[in-house]
C-alpha cells in the first residue's frame, strides 16, 4: 500500500505532543504540510516532522494537490469552517473530538461532508488502546453476560489561565464533561455497542473560577436497561481514569487505560452466584501507540474507498449529544430523554 499524504490544521497542543510523533511511526502515513495560527509553532512542527510545507493559512495548506488527508486539531470553535474547507477542497477529514460547539454544528459538518463526498472520521482514539480492544472481544464473546451497569472516570489539574479556550464556553462548548467525559461517554458505548438514551446528573465549579464547569458526573439510561455513569473533573492535581463494566456472568476493570500513553492493568473478575466467591483474571496484551493506530486506520479506510471511518461522524454526534443533554439537565435538577 502506497503511503497516504496527510496534512495538519492546528499542530500545537494535542497533535505536537501526540498524533503526529504517532504518525511518524506510521507505514502508511506522511505528513506533508503543517498549519498553526501560531507562526513559531507552524515553522517548529515542519522542522521537527520533515513536512515538505509550512502554511501560512489553511487554505494554502488545503490547496496542496498531493494532500489527500487532512488532520484537524485546531480549538473546538474552528472546526466547523475548516471542515467545510477541507471538504470543499475534496480531501478526507480526520477530526478532533468534539466535533463542534454544539450538536447542530456537528450535524451541520456531517451533511457538509456527505454532500461533498468526503470521508468524515472523529479522533476518539481511546477506542484504539490494547486493552478497551480486549475489552470490546469479551464483551462481543459474551463473557459479561447480560450488561447491568458501567462507569468511566476521568481527571486532571487544570486551573485557570488566561485565554485557555477550554475554559470558555464561546469556544469550548463545554469544560471537563466536553473534554473528558465525552471520551468515557464514547469509550463505554463502543465497547458495550449499547447507545445511551437518557441522562441526569450534575456539573459545577468546585474549585476554579471559570465559565465553563471544572467538574461534573452524569448517569445514563442505556437501550438495554443498564446504567452507565461518568465523571470527570479539572480539580483533581492527579490524573485517574478507571473504566469498569458489569455483567451477570463477570466484571471488566480497567485501570489506568484511558491516557495519551497505552498503558494500566485489566481484570476480569467472576463469582460464583451462591458462595459469591470471586475468581480474577489479569488480562494481558501487548501494548502500541494508539495514535499510529488511530491514522493507520483512518488510512487504510480513506485508501481503500470506504465511506465509513474507523469513528464515524454518526458516533461522535451522539458523544456530544448526551454531554449536551447531560448538561441540560444538570441545569433543571432532572432526568431527559437523548432524542
Amino acid at each position: 500500500m502506497k503511503k497516504i499524504k496527510w496534512g495538519c490544521i492546528g499542530c500545537g497542543g494535542i497533535a505536537d505532543r501526540r498524533t503526529l510523533p504517532g504518525m511518524m511511526l506510521s507505514d502508511i502515513a506522511e505528513l506533508v504540510a503543517v498549519f498553526d495560527t501560531n507562526p513559531e509553532a507552524t515553522a517548529r512542527c515542519k522542522e521537527k516532522y520533515g513536512a515538505k510545507y509550512g502554511c501560512a493559512t489553511p487554505e494554502e495548506l488545503l490547496a496542496i494537490d498531493e494532500i489527500e488527508c487532512v488532520y484537524i486539531a485546531s480549538p473546538v470553535f474552528c472546526h466547523l469552517e475548516q471542515v467545510k474547507m477541507a471538504a470543499d477542497a475534496g480531501k478526507a477529514i480526520l477530526l478532533e473530538k468534539p466535533m463542534g460547539l454544539t450538536t447542530e454544528d456537528a450535524v451541520a459538518m456531517k451533511e457538509y461532508c456527505e454532500k461533498k463526498g468526503v470521508l468524515l472520521g472523529v479522533g476518539f482514539l481511546m477506542r484504539f488502546a490494547s486493552f478497551h480492544q480486549k475489552m470490546r472481544e469479551y464483551v462481543q464473546a459474551g463473557k459479561l453476560g447480560q450488561i447491568v451497569s458501567m462507569r468511566g472516570r476521568l481527571d486532571c489539574w487544570y486551573p485557570k489561565i488566561e485565554g485557555a479556550w477550554r475554559q470558555q464556553l464561546a469556544t469550548s462548548g463545554g469544560g471537563s464533561m466536553m473534554d473528558m467525559a465525552i471520551h468515557c461517554v464514547d469509550l463505554l458505548q463502543y465497547i458495550t455497542g449499547l447507545k445511551g438514551v437518557e441522562v441526569t446528573g450534575f456539573i459545577g465549579n468546585q474549585v476554579h473560577e471559570y465559565e465553563s464547569e471544572d467538574g461534573g458526573s452524569f448517569t445514563v439510561l442505556m437501550d438495554n436497561g443498564a446504567f452507565m455513569s461518568v465523571d470527570a473533573n479539572f480539580n483533581a492535581p492527579y490524573s485517574r481514569c478507571e473504566v469498569e463494566i458489569i455483567g451477570t456472568d463477570g466484571g471488566l476493570f480497567a485501570e489506568g487505560t484511558v491516557g495519551q500513553v497505552e498503558g494500566g492493568n485489566l481484570r476480569f473478575i467472576t463469582a460464583d452466584k451462591e458462595t459469591c466467591e470471586t475468581t480474577v483474571e489479569n488480562i494481558e496484551v501487548e501494548l502500541g501507540n494508539m495514535y499510529t493506530k488511530e491514522i493507520d486506520a483512518f488510512s487504510v479506510a480513506y485508501a481503500e474507498g470506504s465511506k465509513v471511518a474507523p469513528v464515524t461522524a454518526d458516533d461522535a454526534i451522539l458523544n456530544q449529544k448526551i454531554i449536551e443533554v447531560g448538561y441540560k439537565a444538570a441545569k433543571e435538577r432532572r432526568a431527559l430523554k437523548v432524542n
